[in-house]
C-alpha cells in the first residue's frame, strides 16, 4: 500500500562529516527507511564517515556520495544531524554552502538538528525563518536574521525547514520528520 510507504521513490541525503551525532542520524534514518525512502550518506569524508556516540567515537558508515559531487537536484530532501565536530567540518567546506542553497532555493525539505542549523546561516538562506537550536549557535542564527523559537520548543517547522535541539523528543521527531518530508515532497510534486 502506498500509505504504508509515503516516501517511496524519494531519495534523501544525509549530510555528515566525522564527528556527527550518531543517534541524530540513525534514529531518523530508521524512520525514513520504514517510510520507504532511499537514503544516501553525503560526506566530506571519503569511503567511511565516523559518528560520535555519547562521549566517544561511534560507528563507521559507508559514504554513498562525496559532498564535492553532490547536487541538491539529485535528492528530494536532506537530513543534517548535529555534532560539534562534524558540523565544524561541514562549515569549513564550501560545497556545504552550495548544496544547502540548492535545497533551500528549490523549496526542498531540510531537517537540521542540534548545532546543524548554523550551517543554514552559512548558506545565507535562514533570514526570517523560525528555528530552534542549541544555545551554542543561537547567536550565529540571530546574526544571520533567523527568528528563534521559544526555548521550550524542541522541534520547529517553518515552511520546508524543520529544526530540532539536542534535547529533542526523538520518537516525536521521527514522526514529525516523516510527515514533514512527505508533505513538502507532495506539494513540490503537485507544483511541478
Amino acid at each position: 500500500m502506498q500509505n504504508d510507504k509515503p516516501l517511496a521513490g524519494k531519495t534523501i541525503a544525509i549530510l555528515v562529516s566525522n564527528g556527527f551525532e550518531e543517534v541524530q542520524m540513525t534514529e531518523p534514518q530508521r524512520a525514513l527507511l520504514a517510510a520507504g525512502a532511499t537514503l544516501k550518506i553525503v560526506s566530506t569524508e571519503q569511503g567511511l564517515v565516523n559518528g560520535w556516540h555519547e562521549k566517544a567515537w561511534g560507528h563507521y558508515f559507508a559514504v554513498d556520495v562525496p559532498l564535492s559531487n553532490a547536487l541538491a537536484a539529485d535528492f528530494d530532501a536532506v537530513l543534517i544531524p548535529g555534532g560539534e565536530r562534524g558540523v565544524a567540518k561541514l562549515a569549513a567546506n564550501p560545497h556545504t554552502k552550495r548544496i544547502l542553497r540548492g535545497f533551500a532555493d528549490a523549496g526542498k525539505p531540510i531537517a537540521a538538528l542540534g548545532v546543524a542549523p548554523q550551517l543554514l546561516a552559512l548558506s545565507e538562506r535562514i533570514q526570517g525563518r523560525t528555528v530552534v537550536a542549541n544555545d551554542s549557535v543561537r547567536e550565529t542564527l540571530e546574526a544571520a536574521g533567523a527568528k528563534l523559537a521559544d526555548e521550550a520548543e524542541t522541534v520547529v517547522v517553518d515552511g520546508s525547514l524543520i529544526t530540532a535541539r539536542d534535547d529533542l523528543d526523538m520518537p516525536a521527531f521521527k514522526d514529525a520528520i516523516v510527515e514533514h518530508f512527505t508533505t513538502v515532497a507532495a506539494s513540490l510534486a503537485a507544483a511541478a
